[in-house]
């Protein structure tokens, strides 16, 4: 959060976080590949295959600077592999992106991160037999004592140290895991893993943070943590892209949603409308969701055959 806010302020940013971010996404139609006032990031034709299978195959999509955005979709819609494409942990067949208006075609992992977007795992990356602190201090970047040669020289890179641990121990107090500072991260437990993970990833001082399902694998007590810290990042200036399956905790926490299956963004909108989209009904429950209960799968068959019994001539 900007430290030039008053207490008073601070104690309404919250609202005024999302307020800013709700006007900002009023006047965009809600139809999908729909244009942003102020996109921070925006991808082109990307498509990525797997031999006979198209994973993702996106014609065009942009994320609203400021806002928390949910991709949601039903498993195998190709989310995972559209953040892998976007933050270079896998590379596309075809299509372009940028982040603040650069591309970012072929620029590798850890550099993405330094310009600035960041992002966690389904399954955390926590290095289990590093300290917990040490898990953090490796999510700084720029770190003089890296090199060699100046590495022997600790006068160089002392100052700069010092205040990563500073930063590294504010984190963690923050997402209280200050306690654990000094125990190895292999002994947390899963939830505690996913907050080290963000709270990692928040060492870089990014624009954008990208959670691959963030509440999952998580117990109740700390999902509602969770959700706090991405409401927090919000607040803080930064823009949010999080895959989730929970509709609840989507329409509690997203300004806007990004709906994908088959690889496809097939809607895109304000979460209440995205809930009651026909489209998305019949991505996550099938087509035929709609049909009386009562009615047998085979009846569209039967009623075919017997309209062709009827009819000599349509069999011919």
């Amino acid at each position: 959060m900007p430290a030039d806010l008053t207490k008073s302020e601070r104690a309404v940013s919250p609202t005024r976080y999302k307020d800013a971010a709700m006007q900002a996404l009023a006047g965009v139609d809600p139809v999908p590949g729909a244009k942003k006032p102020d996109p921070i990031l925006v991808a082109d034709g990307v498509t990525r295959r797997f031999g006979g299978l198209t994973a993702v195959d996106v014609d065009h999509v942009e994320i609203q600077r400021g806002s928390i955005t949910a991709l949601i979709g039903p498993n195998g819609a190709g989310k995972s592999t559209f953040f892998n494409l976007l933050t270079g942990f896998d590379k596309p067949d075809d299509g372009t992106w940028t982040f603040n208006g650069v591309s970012l075609s072929g620029v590798p992992p850890h550099r993405v991160a330094r310009r600035g977007m960041v992002r966690t795992f389904q399954l955390t990356k926590a290095l289990s037999r590093l300290t917990v602190m040490q898990n953090m201090l490796l999510g700084a970047t720029g770190q003089k004592g890296e090199s060699f040669l100046r590495a022997i020289f600790p006068p160089i890179w002392r100052a700069q140290e010092r205040a990563n641990t500073a930063r590294a121990e504010e984190l963690l107090g923050r997402f209280r895991l200050d306690t654990k500072r000094d125990d190895f991260a292999g002994t947390m437990s899963g939830g505690q893993r996913k907050l080290l993970e963000m709270a990692r990833a928040l060492m870089v001082g990014p624009e954008m943070v990208m959670l691959d399902e963030p509440m999952a694998g998580v117990n109740p007590a700390l999902t509602q943590s969770l959700l706090g810290h991405v409401k927090s990042l919000r607040e803080e200036g930064m823009t949010v892209l999080f895959v989730e399956h929970d509709m609840d905790m989507v329409r509690d926490i997203s300004d806007w949603v990004l709906v994908m299956a088959q690889g496809r963004i097939i809607a895109e909108g304000p979460p209440e409308q995205i809930m009651a989209n026909e489209a998305v009904i019949d991505a996550y429950l099938g087509g035929h969701h709609d049909a009386p209960l009562d009615a047998p799968e085979d009846a569209p068959l039967r009623d075919e055959a017997s309209s062709r019994r009827k009819d000599p001539e349509a069999t011919r």
